[in-house]
């Protein structure tokens, strides 16, 4: 039995740790059965660069770690709701289990409504990824208002 909560709380540290150097509180981990493979955290602000979210990195970091791209055998947990661009990047990656935390106000999303399970949808990619939501949500939650403080 995997322990969600535990993966969850990794990726909390590494939110905290991005909310620290001046970017957005996001925080990603990315697990092989209960081994720690890669952590990732946002980045944009304190690199200049647009892709470095906490999912991307993670997926770069797990790259340079396993010397190889087919993550099939990957958890990614993310706290909060990957973006469109980071969604694509799961799927490509072959991850195939994602468990996230908080999730978008579809009222006040800059994606509109946009959810992982949308694009899924629209890419015919339904089958690929579990999607695990609600872990430590509330948390995940209080994380990101980091950023405003």
């Amino acid at each position: 039995m995997v322990d969600h909560e535990q993966y969850m709380r990794i990726a909390l540290e590494e939110a905290e740790r991005g909310a620290a150097e001046g970017n957005v509180a996001v925080g990603s981990v990315l697990v092989d059965g209960h081994n720690v493979v890669a952590r990732g955290r946002n980045l944009v602000i304190s690199t200049s660069d647009p892709t470095a979210h906490a999912e991307t990195v993670a997926l770069r970091h797990a790259g340079e770690q396993l010397g190889h791209t087919d993550f099939s055998d990957l958890t990614l947990y993310t706290t909060f709701e990957p973006c469109p661009m980071c969604c694509g990047a799961i799927l490509a990656s072959g991850v195939r289990v994602l468990v996230m935390g908080a999730r978008y106000d579809l009222k006040e999303s800059r994606w509109g409504r946009y959810t992982v399970e949308s694009l899924l949808d629209l890419t015919n990619s339904a089958g690929q990824l579990i999607v695990i939501t609600g872990v430590l949500t509330q948390a995940c939650t209080d994380v990101r208002q980091l950023e405003a403080e």
